[in-house]
């Protein structure tokens, strides 16, 4: 997470989303830089707000704008997928290295999910406390000139953005019933990244 305090904005690390890659770009512009522990570096929208949010209004009388990264739902689980088949990670719980990627996306439909599939979802990364607000800025993953066109103007900065940590390439190919199931299970991870710029 990046809080660019005299630019009003925040900027939350949605997991697997290029947040390595623009940490790296723009933290010598932003006020705040929380790269660690993942649990703070991936503060979802309720715990900004309740941590982050509320020590602005207290002691600045003031919010930051929040902007966020989503991704399409089938390739965010997909770069989940890869990022788990990384060698670092076999015999591990988490591995998915002896998985199709059909395989790993029922496994995501199951109650409760098993560990090497059970990695959240961006619409509940991004819902708001109940007496918060949510994020003022979404854009879809895939515009990449649309955000550093936005952050270029709002920060008033230059930005290189270099690709980082980036998982191994593998086969994702999916059943047509298992990619009509999640599409039919996950309506809200599709009108999210629908509703993004």
């Amino acid at each position: 997470m990046l809080v660019f305090y005299e630019k009003r904005l925040a900027l939350l690390s949605v997991p697997k989303t290029g947040s390595t890659a623009y940490q790296t770009a723009l933290r010598d512009w932003a006020d705040i830089v929380v790269s660690g522990p993942t649990d703070l570096k991936h503060a979802n929208m309720r715990r900004y707000d309740r941590f982050f949010q509320t020590m602005f209004r207290k002691m600045f009388d003031t919010e930051m704008e929040v902007m966020a990264i989503v991704r399409e739902p089938i390739d965010w689980l997909g770069s989940w997928y890869r990022y788990r088949s990384r060698p670092e990670l076999t015999n591990h719980e988490h591995s998915t290295q002896n998985l199709s990627f059909d395989a790993f996306l029922n496994a995501y439909m199951q109650g409760p999910r098993p560990a090497f599939a059970d990695v959240g979802c961006q619409s509940d990364f991004l819902l708001p406390r109940s007496n918060g607000a949510g994020a003022t800025h979404v854009f879809k993953y895939e515009n990449q000139e649309k955000i550093l066109e936005f952050l270029r103007e709002r920060l008033e900065c230059d930005i290189e953005l270099r690709r980082e940590n980036v998982s191994p390439d593998r086969p994702m190919d999916l059943s047509t019933d298992t990619k009509r199931q999640f599409q039919s299970l996950h309506t809200a991870e599709f009108a999210l990244h629908q509703a993004a710029r």
